[in-house]
């Protein structure tokens, strides 16, 4: 569907996902056969060209803009406006590793499927969360266990 959803029809939530239609299932498709795993490979190599063309601005922004301000109070902004782009990109980093990973799993045939218990994770799941790894019970099982950890 394009990004403008013609007359009548509903635009979905993950139309705007990264550019990609959400992909719509057969009835009776083997779930994660080879036309889901390729929308899930070109989402997330699509994803990790994105990252990595952000950690290129950063650097080259950072290069051009570095300047020895006289000004304190010009010098302690550059450097704040640095410090946050820097902590950006240590996050997109992590993400860039996750994202490895999970190509790594669509390789290994195992992707799609929850760590935890083995179950289908499910298509809108992984749509939403390319990288995700566990089922929802799994998933809400676990935030539940790190708050009582954590309270």
């Amino acid at each position: 569907m394009p990004a403008q959803a013609k007359k009548g029809q509903k635009k979905s939530a993950l139309s705007g996902f990264m550019g990609f239609t959400p992909y719509k299932e057969k009835k009776g498709e083997e779930y994660m056969n080879d036309k889901q795993l390729a929308h899930f490979r070109a989402i997330l190599e699509s994803w990790r060209r994105e990252l990595m063309e952000e950690v290129d601005r950063t650097v080259h922004h950072m290069q051009d803009e570095a300047a020895n301000f006289p000004d304190p109070n010009d010098r302690a902004t550059q450097e704040e406006e640095f410090s946050l782009e820097l902590r950006t990109r240590d996050r997109e980093r992590k993400l860039l590793k996750k994202i490895d990973e999970t190509l790594k799993h669509i390789e290994d045939g195992d992707y799609g499927f929850c760590e935890s218990c083995g179950v289908e994770i499910g298509i809108r799941r992984l749509e939403a969360r390319p990288t995700a790894t566990l089922c929802i019970d799994c998933k809400t099982l676990a935030e539940m266990r790190e708050k009582q950890m954590a309270g």
